[in-house]
C-alpha cells in the first residue's frame, strides 16, 4: 500500500508562479481550492496523475494547500511530538451529517415504527440487525466465518469451536457492551473494558486483553507485510490516552461555542485516534470501530445499533488503510479519512432503510393476504410477527428461545407462538440434538392447505 507523499510546500507559491511562470498563471489558478473541479479532496498522492504535464507539482499542490488551510476546523491533538488535526468539512461529510440527524436518532426509530404500523415486526428485525456489525467487524479483521454461519452462531447461542467463531461472539459481546454502557463518560477503564469483552479467551497471550501494550513492537502491516503506520512510543501512551479522553468528554455541542463539532465528527475523530495511537497489542482496529458507535449511541443516534458500517469497510479495506495513510502523511489533515468513513456511513444508512421501508410494503402485502384469506383472525398478534418475519426472508430458521429473545416474552409463550403455527400447517418442525427448529412452509403449500 505504498504511496506517494505530498512534497514540501512553497511558502509563497503565487508569487513564484507569476515570476516563473507568468503564462500559465490562470491554468495554476484554477487549483486554488480544497478540492478539484468535481469536487473531490485529493491527496497528492492521486492529484499528481490528474495535473497538466506542464505544471509543477510541487508549486500545484502548495496551491491546493494554501486554500485548504484557510478553511481548517481544528479537532484535537495527536502524536510525539503533538501536532494538531484538522479537517475541512466536504459535501460528502456534510451529506453524512445530514443523513444521520434525519434517519437515526431514537425519534426516527418511534416514527419508522409508527409509519409501519407493526411495532413488534419492525422490532423483530431491527434485532436481527443488531448482529451485522459484530459480523463483519470479525470479517474485516480476518474471520473467516460465513455470515449465515455467524448468524446460525448468535442465534442459537452455540458454543464457539473456532478462534474465527470466537472472535464473532466476543465482537458481539463488545457491541453489547458498548450499547449498554452509552450513558457513561468515556475513561481509560471504559477502554481498557471494551477490548477485554471483545477479545478475551481468543488469543489471551497475543491480545493481553483489557491491557494496554507495554512494547513498541506494536506495527501496522499490509498484505506484503510492509510496515504501513508504526504508532507513536509506548512512553506517554497513558498520557496520551488520557488527552484523548478528555477531549472526547468536552461538550462540543454548544452553539454559541466557536469549537461546536457535530457527533458524528467526533465520533470519527475517535475512531482515528484509536486506530493511529494503537493503545492494545492486538484488536485496537475493533476497539476504534466499537468507540465509534458507543460515542453515537451515547449522542441518543439509536439507530445506529442497527446499521453496520464494517459491511462497506470490508469491501475495499484497502481505501480503509488509504485513508489512515492520506491523513497521516499530510499533517494530521483528518478531512481524507472522514471522507471515506462519511460515504461508508450514506450507505450503511441508505441499506438500513431500504431495510424498513421494504418490510412495510412486505408487510402491506401480507396482511391483505391475511385479511382475504381469512387467516389474519385466526393469528395473535405474537403469531403474525414471527409469520411476518418469516415470510420476510429476514429469519429463515427459528428456534423457541430465539423468538422469546426477539418477541420479549416467556419461554413457554414462545414455545406456543411456534407450535400454534405448525398446528396451523404455517409451519414446519424439525429436532436437532435437543432443540427444535422451526420453518415457514412454502407459500404454496400455505395457500393449498387453506385452500383445501
Amino acid at each position: 500500500m505504498a504511496i506517494t507523499p505530498p512534497p514540501e510546500i512553497e511558502p509563497n507559491p503565487l508569487s513564484v508562479i507569476a515570476s516563473d511562470y507568468p503564462d500559465r498563471l490562470n491554468i495554476y489558478l484554477e487549483l486554488f481550492s480544497p478540492t478539484d473541479k468535481k469536487g473531490r479532496y485529493l491527496h497528492f498522492d492521486e492529484l499528481r496523475y490528474r495535473l497538466d504535464p506542464s505544471l509543477d507539482g510541487r508549486l500545484a499542490w502548495s496551491l491546493v494547500k494554501s486554500a485548504r488551510h484557510r478553511q481548517y476546523i481544528r479537532v484535537v491533538e495527536l502524536g510525539v511530538p503533538a501536532k494538531v488535526c484538522n479537517f475541512i468539512l466536504t459535501p460528502v461529510i456534510q451529506k453524512a451529517i445530514s443523513e444521520t440527524d434525519r434517519n437515526t436518532t431514537s425519534a426516527s426509530l418511534e416514527w419508522i415504527s409508527n409509519k409501519i404500523g407493526e411495532k413488534a415486526q419492525i422490532e423483530y428485525l431491527l434485532n436481527d440487525l443488531v448482529e451485522d456489525e459484530s459480523i463483519s467487524s470479525s470479517q474485516l479483521e480476518g474471520s473467516a466465518t460465513t455470515t449465515s454461519v455467524a448468524k446460525e452462531l448468535l442465534k442459537r447461542n452455540k458454543k464457539p469451536k473456532t478462534a474465527d467463531e470466537k472472535m464473532i461472539i466476543a465482537n458481539f459481546k463488545m457491541m453489547k457492551f458498548a450499547w449498554d454502557n452509552r450513558s457513561q463518560s468515556l475513561s481509560i477503564d471504559l477502554i481498557k473494558n471494551l477490548h477485554k469483552v471483545g477479545v478475551e479467551g481468543i488469543n489471551d497471550q497475543a491480545y493481553t486483553p483489557g491491557f494496554f501494550r507495554k512494547t513498541d513492537d506494536v506495527y501496522v502491516a499490509d498484505l506484503e507485510g510492509n510496515i504501513i503506520h508504526a504508532p507513536p512510543p509506548v512512553e506517554g501512551l497513558k498520557v496520551r490516552m488520557e488527552n484523548i479522553v478528555d477531549w472526547v468528554n468536552k461538550d462540543h455541542e454548544k452553539l454559541s461555542d466557536a469549537s461546536y463539532l457535530h457527533p458524528l465528527i467526533k465520533a470519527m475523530t475517535l475512531h482515528f485516534c484509536i486506530g493511529y495511537e494503537h493503545p492494545f497489542r492486538d484488536g485496537n482496529g475493533r476497539v476504534a470501530r466499537a468507540l465509534f458507535y458507543w460515542y453515537l449511541f451515547r449522542s441518543d443516534f439509536a439507530a445506529f445499533r442497527y446499521i453496520a458500517i464494517s459491511v462497506f469497510l470490508k469491501k475495499a479495506p484497502a481505501k480503509y488503510g488509504k485513508s489512515y495513510l492520506y491523513t497521516e502523511t499530510d499533517d494530521m489533515d483528518l478531512t481524507y479519512f472522514f471522507e471515506y468513513q462519511s460515504g461508508v456511513v450514506i450507505r450503511a444508512i441508505e441499506k438500513f432503510k431500504e431495510s424498513y421501508q421494504k418490510t412495510a410494503l412486505e408487510i402491506e402485502e401480507f396482511n391483505k393476504w391475511l385479511w382475504d384469506s381469512g387467516l389474519y383472525k385466526k393469528l395473535t398478534d405474537k403469531q403474525r410477527t414471527v409469520f411476518q418475519v418469516a415470510k420476510s426472508g429476514h429469519a429463515i430458521m427459528f428456534t423457541i428461545r430465539n423468538v422469546e429473545k426477539n418477541l420479549g416474552c416467556s419461554y413457554n409463550t414462545a414455545a406456543s407462538v411456534l407450535n400454534g403455527l405448525v398446528d396451523m400447517n404455517l409451519f414446519r418442525k424439525v429436532k436437532k440434538g435437543r432443540e427444535w427448529l422451526y420453518f415457514m412452509k412454502d407459500k404454496s403449500q400455505i395457500v393449498n392447505s387453506w385452500s383445501s
